[in-house]
């Protein structure tokens, strides 16, 4: 149900409930309507209002949290290539990041950019990211449905972050591989930034 037909509705129910119990407490002369009808009205213009309100915040509440979910399992899809690149940059006493925080962190990518245009990672982690960019490229490319699922926007955005993952699985240099990663973090930080 769109939010404008629940508000709608629940203006509806307000106005007609309001009026008729104004209408009862009224000083006009009374009947059987009046007295025995309008109290009941009042009462299911009330159940209404709240039915609909009640029922519109757990619908919302379902959908926000399936749309979440659509959400996880797409970052979930290129968490290994996030840990080799968090491996990439990590300190000689370093601990790599957990496997939760890669998924669900949008932080983290901000921070590999800022990592990647201040060092240059080892030749041998490039390899294995290279590799991984490979392995991922169409598992990435079997979800843009499921990103279609959240909005078009999503849908376009993770596009451009399949697109990006193949040009890393493609490279043939340096320079090109350093480009190809940083243009995927990018464009996952814009995929980041849209709401679920």
């Amino acid at each position: 149900m769109s939010r404008l037909l629940i508000f709608s509705l629940m203006a509806i129910f307000t106005i007609c409930g309001i009026g008729l119990w104004l209408y009862f407490i009224s000083p006009l002369p009374g009947g059987p309507f009046k007295e025995e009808l309008v109290p009941e009205l009042v009462v299911f213009c009330i159940e209404a209002f709240i039915l609909v309100g009640v029922l519109s915040l757990i619908q919302r509440s379902l959908e926000h949290r399936r749309r979440k979910q659509l959400w996880l399992s797409l970052r979930g899809s290129f968490r290994d290539m996030l840990s080799q690149l968090d491996i990439a940059f990590l300190d000689p006493e370093g601990e790599p990041m957990a496997s939760r925080e890669l998924e669900t962190d949008p932080r983290i990518v901000t921070h590999m950019i800022e990592q990647l245009a201040a060092k240059h990672p080892h030749i041998d982690n490039l390899m294995a990211l290279k590799r991984e960019a490979e392995e991922t490229l169409s598992l990435t490319r079997d979800l843009v449905a499921v990103a279609a699922q959240l909005s078009a926007t999503h849908m376009n955005w993770w596009i451009a972050i399949v697109d990006s993952i193949r040009q890393v699985s493609l490279s043939r240099s340096r320079s090109h591989l350093e480009k190809s990663i940083n243009d995927m973090l990018v464009n996952i930080q814009e995929f980041d930034r849209l709401e679920f």
